[in-house]
C-alpha cells in the first residue's frame, strides 16, 4: 500500500505531539523544523536561572521520529497548486532552496514573540521562547554580577547591573521572576553578599494586574507574595522605548537596568505574514473550520491543509494560545488522520486549568473553578510537569536536577 506523504512544519507542542503516535502505516512522515528538537517550555524559565539543565527540557526529533525523516529548514513558500512546500537550510543559507512535495499539509510553525513596533526592543532585550533564549538569559545574569564584582565601580553603576525587568505580567513573565528571585535569595545571597541588597526586580505590565488569565484571587496571591519578596509590581504602564541599559515607559520615566526580559505577548511567524492564499484573523493568524482545515481567502477550507499552534486559530472559536490548546489539537489532528472519518465531530477544547510557579516553594493552580495556593499548588505544579514530560531520560532527568539544586545550588558558571 502506498503511503501518503505527510508533511509538518514545525516541532513544537503542536508538531511534536502529532508526529510523535501518527499512524506510519499509513503515512510517509517529514518533519520541517529550523530547530531539531521539542522545547518542554513550562520549564524554561528554570533552565534559565540554572534550576534546571538545558537537556532536561529538550526532546531530540530524530530519536521519536522512528524512521521517518527530519529537515532542519525554514519553510519560505507554499504553493498549493503544486503541493510543494519550499524551504531553505536553516544551517547554510546559501544552499539552493529545497522544494518537498506533499499530499497532506500540517502549518505548526508558531509565534514569535511580538515586540510592537516599539524601538530598540529587537536590538536590546532578551526573550524566552527557545533554549537559546534561555541561555543568553542565564550567562548575562552571571555577567551582571561579575561586573558588580569589579574594584572601583560607581555605585549607582552597580545598582543599574543589578535592576533586572521583566517586561509582561503573564505566566512566563511571572515564572520567569519567581526563578531569577530564588537564584538570589538561595545562591546570590551565599556567592556575592555584599551585593545582594543592590539588587532588585521589576516587573511591567500594560494591564491593571498580573496574571489576567488566572482568577483575581490567585492574581493578588500572587502580587502580595511578590511584594513581600521585594518585587516591584508596575501595572498600567506600557513601555515606549528600550536602549542597552534602560527602558522608558509611558509617564515618561527611564528606569536603568542591567537586563530586560521581554514576555509579552505573539506575533505572527514570517511564513505565517507570507501567505497571502489563506485567510487569517486580525492579529494574523491563519483561520481554520472545525477540522483544523486552513481556510482559503475565500474562507472555504483546504481540505489537504491543516493549522495548529499558535499560528492558527479556528474561526469563530477563538482560543488563547498555550501549550494546553496546542496539544489537544494535535491530539484531534491525529485521530481524524489515523482514522478518518465522514462524521468526525469538530475540534472541541477542554480546559484543564492553568499553573504557574511564583516563587519560594510556592505556586498557584487553577483546575476547573479550583483555586489553589501556596505549598500544595507547588506540589501540583511540580507534579503536574514532571509527569507531562515526554521520555523517560527527563523523567529522571527533571527530579534529579531538582535535588541537585537543593542540595548544591545552581550552577553559576559563565561559559
Amino acid at each position: 500500500m502506498t503511503r501518503t506523504r505527510l508533511v509538518i512544519l514545525g516541532s513544537g507542542w503542536a508538531g511534536f505531539e502529532l508526529v510523535r503516535k501518527i499512524d506510519h502505516k499509513l503515512f510517509d512522515t517529514l518533519m520541517v523544523s529550523p530547530r531539531n528538537h521539542f522545547v518542554f517550555t513550562p520549564l524554561l524559565a528554570s533552565t534559565s536561572v540554572g534550576t534546571l539543565e538545558f537537556r532536561s527540557v529538550t526532546e531530540p526529533v530524530r530519536r521519536t521520529l522512528k524512521g521517518d525523516q527530519f529537515l532542519q529548514a525554514h519553510c519560505e513558500a507554499i504553493d498549493l497548486a503544486a503541493k510543494t512546500v519550499h524551504c531553505r537550510s536553516s544551517l547554510d543559507t546559501n544552499k539552493d532552496p529545497i522544494s518537498v512535495p506533499f499530499d497532506r499539509l500540517v502549518i505548526a510553525v508558531g509565534a514569535l514573540s511580538n515586540t510592537f513596533g516599539i524601538r530598540g526592543v529587537q536590538e536590546n532585550v532578551l526573550f524566552l521562547k527557545e533554549i537559546s533564549d534561555a541561555k543568553r538569559i542565564r550567562q548575562r545574569i552571571i555577567e551582571c554580577f561579575e561586573c558588580a564584582t569589579h574594584p572601583g565601580l560607581p555605585l549607582e553603576r552597580v545598582k543599574e547591573l543589578l535592576h533586572f525587568c521583566v517586561v509582561g505580567g503573564g505566566p512566563t513573565g511571572v515564572e520567569f521572576s519567581a526563578e531569577l528571585n530564588d537564584f538570589i535569595v538561595e545562591d546570590v545571597r551565599r556567592l556575592y553578599p555584599d551585593l545582594f541588597k543592590h539588587v532588585k526586580i521589576t516587573v511591567f505590565d500594560v494591564a491593571s494586574r498580573i496574571l489576567g488569565g488566572f482568577d483575581a484571587s490567585l492574581a493578588d496571591y500572587t502580587m502580595k507574595k511578590f511584594s513581600r519578596q521585594g518585587i516591584e509590581i508596575v501595572t498600567g504602564r506600557a513601555v515606549k522605548a528600550v536602549d542597552a541599559h534602560s527602558l522608558t515607559i509611558d509617564t515618561g520615566e527611564t528606569v536603568q537596568t542591567g537586563m530586560i526580559v521581554w514576555a509579552t505577548g505573539l506575533a505572527p511567524n514570517p511564513l505565517v505574514d507570507r501567505l497571502t492564499d489563506f485567510l487569517k484573523d486580525k492579529s494574523g493568524r491563519l483561520l481554520t473550520d472545525g477540522r483544523l482545515n486552513v481556510l482559503n481567502k475565500f474562507g472555504n477550507p483546504i481540505d489537504s491543509v491543516y493549522a495548529l499552534g499558535d499560528c492558527a486559530t479556528i474561526q469563530g472559536n477563538d482560543l488563547p494560545c498555550t501549550a494546553q490548546v496546542a496539544k489537544q489539537k494535535a491530539k484531534y489532528l491525529r485521530n481524524l488522520l489515523n482514522q478518518p472519518r465522514a462524521d468526525q465531530r469538530e475540534f472541541e477544547y477542554k480546559y484543564a486549568g492553568s499553573m504557574a510557579y511564583i516563587g519560594g516553594w510556592r505556586a498557584i493552580a487553577d483546575i476547573k473553578s479550583v483555586n489553589t495556593r501556596g505549598w500544595i499548588a507547588w506540589v501540583f505544579w511540580r507534579s503536574a510537569y514532571f509527569s507531562m514530560a515526554v521520555s523517560w531520560r527527563n523523567k529522571l532527568l527533571i527530579p534529579m536536577y531538582w535535588f541537585l539544586t537543593w542540595a548544591f545550588g545552581r550552577d553559576v558558571t559563565k561559559l
